[in-house]
């Protein structure tokens, strides 16, 4: 009996209340769609990166009223488990603009459905009253004391997708233990407490919810101003900038934020600046995926003389970026932007710090995945970089405890055009970023000097970094459980590859396993993370290359990197080491024509 209102063997009922989900599943049922049914009904999400991502609709596997109520009872009964003063500080939740027409859902209503059940247990709630970006709700629980936050948000996924991202109480993204615990607490909770967890109206009548916007939002902008060097040019700058919002919620934020540093704001491209959560103008509202989701923004910075384009993705927190030179567009990738708002946040910090000795207590911090160049110029300046595991939770907890420790992070990045410029939000932060990078940006205008002039002197100073970062899609898990297997046993069991594209390999460092070739007791310093699979590559060459599955998409991701020493800068000879490389990577090592793979094309 496969019906919405079954029961899961030893669990309580879950009956839905939601109407659009209930014909759903019973039109499913009538069409005799047994494995949509399973799909739907025999399995339940799980927690990937700090919470929940699933498309939207009907089912246990899915994102709807049901599985976000059920969500807040596991969070509430963690939450009032570890803090005992729970009752008191609450919880912050926020949503972007997302919407599902069939299921009925919208990132508005379950961030809604997710008050009620806290408010149902008289837990103060500040729910923001209308769509902010996701570095708003991790600011908000900082600043208010709260014990944690959730954003309902599924970032730059499909349309059809939304998810449940959950912040801790230092405003980092939640790690081991709290997202297992958190998982097991949900599915001992899975029986809706009462009337009350439906009643979204909760929130317009109990006293205990308040809205946070005005104050946060006024916080954020004031606390922006530290990272603003350079107002006096600021006022007068002659470049025009475009911002694209891709249909979500960054549009009156960046603008604020320019404001902010005394900048006209930039111009908006008019089809995508207001909400629309069927994305209408982009084929993937995306903007990692570079030029060709970028186009409407470029064509408008042409017809408008303006020279940086500006995109934040629909949650507003990632930034992409081009700018227009006398041959045409040059869209920065994630690690080219990263080495220039590194190099700007140092340049500044040297000039407003004149002890030596302060550098001791100066930080940044980048994915494993992402570029080494933050690495040499920490090398060459004298001050410390730390590499994470993927996901910015790892940068954002370890910020924390620097911090703690009186230490000062001034710059971090994850390779997918994910920044943060200071530490003033332990989040990647597109709105932020955006406006450091407009003020970078007229800074060296102002020296007659480009972004991307700009990035081959910091090249030429601190050595070519050039590197490729893509995917292929993998449908079939147990193909990728075979593909990671036999590269661990590539020529004879327990024996990784020797060589990759002629060059040889010196190094591998296996997170998956806790294998790590380069240190003394072969044990990798970075955690262990056995849910994911996630290889390194050092080669004799000076290439680093890295094959990781991602923790929401069917993808197997690559990364390569030539780090080259400084004054070697022949490009093209780099370039074409790097593509002998990359190419072997995949061919030797994935083989994606006999596996079926399918690779990304844009």
């Amino acid at each position: 009996d496969l019906s919405w209102k079954c029961q899961q063997p030893g669990k309580d009922s879950q009956a839905d209340l939601c109407s659009i989900t209930i014909d759903r599943v019973e039109s499913l049922i009538v069409a005799g769609r047994l494995d949509d049914l399973r799909s739907r009904l025999c399995s339940r999400m799980s927690f990937g990166t700090a919470g929940l991502r699933a498309p939207m609709g009907a089912g246990f596997n899915r994102i709807n009223d049901l599985t976000i109520i059920q969500s807040t009872q596991g969070l509430f009964s963690y939450l009032s488990r570890y803090f005992p003063d729970f009752s008191s500080r609450g919880l912050v939740v926020g949503f972007d603009t997302r919407g599902h027409e069939e299921s009925g859902c919208s990132s508005q209503r379950l961030a809604k459905l997710t008050a009620a059940v806290m408010l149902s247990r008289d837990v103060p709630v500040h729910l923001f009253s209308t769509f902010v970006p996701t570095p708003y709700v991790p600011y908000a629980v900082k600043k208010l004391g709260a014990t944690a936050g959730v954003m309902i948000t599924a970032s730059h996924n499909p349309k059809e997708d939304n998810g449940y991202k959950v912040y801790w109480c230092n405003g980092a993204q939640i790690a081991s233990p709290h997202d297992k615990e958190i998982l097991r607490s949900i599915e001992e909770q899975l029986e809706p407490w009462s009337a009350s967890c439906w009643e979204e109206e909760l929130v317009e009548k109990c006293s205990l919810r308040t809205d946070p916007l005005t104050q946060i939002n006024s916080c954020y902008m004031d606390e922006l101003t530290s990272l603003c060097f350079h107002r006096d040019l600021n006022s007068s700058c002659s470049l025009k900038f475009v911002h694209s919002s891709f249909h979500g919620v960054g549009h009156v934020f960046v603008q604020q934020a320019f404001q902010t540093f005394g900048f006209t704001p930039p111009i908006p491209v008019p089809e995508q600046k207001d909400p629309d959560p069927n994305f209408p103008s982009v084929r993937c509202p995306n903007p990692e995926e570079g030029e060709s989701v970028l186009e409407l923004s470029l064509l408008l910075a042409e017809r408008e003389n303006a020279q940086i384009v500006l995109a934040t993705d629909p949650d507003a927190d990632r930034l992409a970026v081009a700018e227009r030179s006398d041959s045409g567009w040059k869209v920065f990738t994630g690690n080219e932007l990263a080495a220039l708002l590194g190099w700007w946040m140092f340049f500044n910090w040297k000039e407003n710090n004149s002890n030596p000795g302060d550098i001791q207590g100066v930080y940044m911090l980048a994915t494993t995945v992402s570029s080494k160049i933050l690495k040499a110029f920490a090398r060459a300046e004298g001050f410390h970089f730390e590499e994470t595991l993927p996901g910015f939770k790892w940068i954002g907890n370890r910020i924390h405890e620097l911090s703690k420790t009186g230490n000062k992070v001034i710059f971090s990045f994850e390779e997918s055009i994910g920044f943060l410029c200071g530490s003033m939000v332990p989040e990647k932060d597109g709105v932020s970023s955006a406006v450091v990078v407009a003020e970078m940006a007229s800074y060296l205008h102002n020296k007659n000097l480009s972004l991307n002039q700009q990035l081959h002197n910091i090249y030429q100073t601190y050595g070519y970094h050039i590197s490729k970062t893509s995917y292929i899609v993998c449908n079939h898990p147990p193909t990728i459980q075979r593909i990671f297997s036999r590269i661990r046993n590539f020529d004879s069991e327990g024996s990784y590859p020797k060589t990759c594209g002629g060059a040889q390999i010196i190094h591998v460092r296996d997170v998956t396993t806790g294998y790590d070739s380069s240190q003394p007791d072969l044990r990798s310093v970075l955690p262990v993370s056995r849910s994911s699979q996630m290889i390194t590559f050092t080669l004799q060459n000076g290439v680093v290359a890295t094959l990781r599955t991602s923790g929401t998409e069917p993808k197997i991701k690559y990364y390569t990197e030539f780090c080259a020493a400084p004054g070697k800068s022949d490009v093209t000879t780099l370039e074409e080491e790097l593509k002998k490389v990359t190419t072997a990577l995949l061919d030797e090592f994935l083989e994606p024509e006999k596996n079926n793979l399918i690779r990304r094309f844009v």
